[in-house]
């Protein structure tokens, strides 16, 4: 028999839950329903960040960019890292009592490739068919690892609204040397078994707001804002909604037809498309430059308020330049919600 199960108590909260030998507290807490703050899950991030008050741990490889050598002398700890070698007195720095109470457990399933097409020359839709549904919230995402003599796992949002449980949609941008997206184009054949761990994330779609609400992302950021866009759609709540997603050219740009047809349905609801590589193109009458700097010339116009919520996906360099414009917007941090999207690291 292995050794017996360690308890973690998590302050203030006073959530209590058991992790096993060689397992991370982080990894225990998805698999037992309780969704604590995370990001990269491989200690990249510090979105896991927290105190240890009690109890003796080791801490797996993780960035210094992370944890500081001065954080961790003085007790902090990176929950997706930490292993226990006791029970465990563990402080929140972060914790989001929504999210604590819509909680799923993290399973594993196996699903079939259904789907794979081009959206534009970098991105593909994969479509994925589970043998069994899986429950999640819109925005979140799922760990997909691919068949074959090296296993090649990445982290991906759903594309679909959750009242689509068994049959999975990811928008998926390709990557010149990326051992996963290079296999979308003819090697992820049709057919193919993969395997699902999840669900993860906390940047779901929150319900019962007022006020406005504005999605902003870039290349396969659309993936989980379209989730969340569609699933708002249904919910039936009306709200002002923006969308504004970045991309270099009007080749990089899809589902335009789509966006037109909700905004003739929904006329509470824009898409706005801004190109960073469009000032010589005279054919495009659209928004120029980078998308951090439309949403901010939007706010400023816009009589919102502190009524609003903001739901950022995309890449790292276009969440850090984001942060600062909704801070000068007066946005207020607990209606801010991010996916910042982070390489792989092998």
């Amino acid at each position: 028999m292995g050794a017996p199960a360690n308890v973690v108590r998590l302050q203030p909260v006073g959530i209590e839950f058991e992790v096993e030998e060689n397992e991370t507290v982080l990894d225990a807490a998805f698999r037992q329903g309780i969704a604590l703050p995370h990001g990269c899950k491989e200690g990249q991030c510090s979105a896991c960040k927290c105190v240890l008050t009690g109890g003796d741990v080791e801490l797996k490889k993780y960035s210094t960019f992370a944890l500081n050598e001065m954080e961790r002398g003085q007790d902090y700890i990176l929950l997706c890292r930490t292993l226990a070698y006791s029970d465990l007195e563990v402080e929140l720095l972060n914790y989001d009592e929504e999210v604590l109470s819509k909680s799923i457990p993290v399973k594993d399933f196996t699903g079939t490739v259904t789907s794979v097409s081009a959206l534009t020359h970098d991105i593909r839709r994969l479509e994925i068919t589970l043998e069994q549904p899986l429950k999640f919230w819109a925005g979140q995402y799922v760990d997909i690892t691919l068949p074959g003599p090296e296993t090649i796992t990445r982290s991906f949002s759903m594309a679909n609204s959750p009242g689509e449980s068994q049959n999975l949609a990811f928008i998926i941008k390709k990557y010149p040397n990326g051992r996963f997206s290079s296999r979308l184009d003819g090697d992820l054949a049709v057919g193919t078994e993969v395997g699902i761990k999840g669900p993860y994330g906390t940047c779901f779609r929150r319900e019962n707001k007022t006020g406005a609400m504005i999605l902003v992302g870039g290349g396969s950021g659309m993936s989980p804002l379209w989730s969340i866009l569609h699933d708002h759609i249904s919910s039936g709540e009306v709200r002002p909604v923006r969308f504004f997603y970045g991309a270099r050219t009007q080749n990089d740009l899809f589902y335009l037809d789509h966006f037109a047809e909700l905004a003739a349905k929904h006329p509470e609801f824009t898409f706005v498309p801004v190109l960073s590589h469009a000032a010589d193109d005279t054919a495009w009458g659209g928004a120029k430059g980078f998308v951090h700097e439309a949403v901010g010339e939007h706010l400023r116009g816009a009589d919102y308020g502190e009524d609003v919520d903001v739901y950022a996906c995309g890449p790292s360099p276009m969440i850090e330049a984001l942060t600062p414009v909704l801070q000068m917007s007066d946005v207020e941090s607990d209606r801010i919600f991010f996916d910042k999207f982070t390489p792989a690291n092998n």
